[in-house]
């Protein structure tokens, strides 16, 4: 007589990509704009922001892929493939192309570029008073 297999809870917490891939966790949906607009519940917004958790070896060992761990991306998840390695299910496969930009910060020690009616001569010096 054959048995029913039985569920067993996840055995596994790790999950690397292969191939040009990364692993998304999806940030939490906003329901209200900055302005303080209640958005429904089925509305749907077609690309989603995240943070990479994980990132395949062909993009970690491609110097040409800016994309590392941890950097908050925006991404299209209408090819992403969802993950159930955790409870929430937040967690997405993703193809490189399919991440359309990394957020980033601008380095607070390069300085600022001249505004407009600043004193620039043509080689995009200060001039010195």
């Amino acid at each position: 007589m054959a048995t029913r297999p039985t569920k067993r809870a996840a055995e596994f917490d790790i999950i690397e990509p292969i191939g040009k891939r990364v692993v998304i966790r999806k940030d939490d949906n906003k329901r209200e704009t900055k302005s303080g607009i209640v958005l429904p519940d089925s509305h749907e917004i077609p690309v989603i922001t995240g943070r990479v958790i994980a990132v395949s070896k062909a993009i970690e060992n491609d110097e040409d892929q800016t994309i590392r761990q941890y950097d908050k991306v925006l991404f299209d998840p209408r090819e992403a493939i969802p993950v159930e390695l955790e409870h929430d299910n937040r967690m997405f496969v993703v193809a490189i192309d399919r991440v359309l930009a990394i957020f980033r910060r601008s380095d607070p020690n390069k300085p600022l570029k001249p505004k407009k009616g600043d004193d620039v001569d043509a080689g995009g010096e200060e001039q010195m008073e």
